[in-house]
């Protein structure tokens, strides 16, 4: 299973859906970074700004990280990850 490290902090936890099928969102303010070493297959999608991440329990985390996105494609690339 590849990983990749980066220096993240917890954004908002999706901890599900309601009745009327809206997301039930935990706003989280981290204001450290920390390193972490990130199973890849647990990476949903990135943008700019965000990674969204697997999590326990069915929930899907957004995480801000500090590295660049083209940092971040470089390593999916280094694994052989990324489809151009």
């Amino acid at each position: 299973m590849p990983f990749i490290e980066l220096h993240v902090r917890t954004a908002r936890i999706v901890h599900g859906f309601d009745d009327a099928h809206q997301e039930i969102v935990e706003e989280v303010n981290e204001t450290e970074f920390v390193r972490k070493l990130l199973a890849l297959e647990r990476i949903q999608s990135v943008s700019e700004q965000y990674l969204l991440v697997t999590s326990s329990h069915g929930r899907v985390m957004y995480w801000e990280y500090e590295e660049s996105l083209d940092y971040v494609k470089q390593k999916f690339h280094l694994h052989d990850q990324l489809l151009s």
